[in-house]
């Protein structure tokens, strides 16, 4: 029960990702919409999912060589946990977008996405789940460091993969409906802004993360 309550957290935090205009599916649509042909949407969204595959990536790595430390494993936890916490009440309290984003061409949907996706810690919120995942996979019996860290490497890989498979699949059902149906004017009139629930959802999954990691 618990491996399949992380992995749905893994899918469902994609499918978060993938619904908020903040991970990109607007500029997608407006990508398309401005080369006016049904093609470029497509392009546009895995360009964006492309990047964000990346940062999850750039994100878990790291801490997939650090797992190896077992000894170490509990407060490797911490230290995640306490990071997204941080990431998550600094959002909250500064409300503000990195503006080195704005200087990104909107031709480059995946370094836009890439460093979105690492300025806003969609990345840093799996690595709680992440930790988890292997946590429990690594309790089931003793490895030797190598064969570790290639399991743990493996996981980051199959953890990116599931995570970027829901957000492109949220946020691509929703270009969709925008580009073919809806149009602009639907986000002009209808746009919704994830900006604090983000932030407190990295609060929340920090805080879960610590008090698993202490119990």
């Amino acid at each position: 029960m618990s491996v399949t309550a992380l992995w749905l957290a893994v899918i469902g935090s994609g499918l978060y990702h993938g619904l908020n205009p903040g991970m990109g599916w607007p500029l997608a649509v407006s990508a398309a919409l401005m080369e006016r042909q049904t093609q470029a949407l497509p392009r546009a969204l895995v360009s964006l999912a492309a990047g964000h595959f990346l940062a999850m990536l750039a994100i878990l790595l790291p801490f997939s060589a650090m797992i190896v430390l077992v000894s170490l494993e509990r407060e490797i936890q911490i230290v995640a946990a306490c990071l997204v916490i941080g990431l998550g009440l600094y959002l909250l309290i500064t409300n503000r977008h990195p503006r080195f984003l704005a200087r990104v061409s909107p031709a480059k949907l995946g370094i836009w996405s890439f460093l979105v996706a690492i300025a806003h810690g969609a990345g840093l919120m799996l690595v709680p789940i992440y930790l988890g995942i292997c946590s429990i996979q690594d309790s089931q019996g003793h490895q030797a460091a190598g064969m570790l860290m290639a399991a743990d490497v493996q996981m980051a890989l199959l953890v990116a993969v599931v995570h970027t498979l829901a957000m492109a699949t949220a946020g691509g059902l929703l270009a969709v409906g925008v580009y073919h149906w809806l149009g602009l004017s639907f986000l002009q009139k209808a746009w919704f802004n994830l900006d604090r629930v983000w932030a407190v959802s990295l609060v929340l999954v920090g805080a879960f993360a610590l008090f698993f990691a202490h119990g």
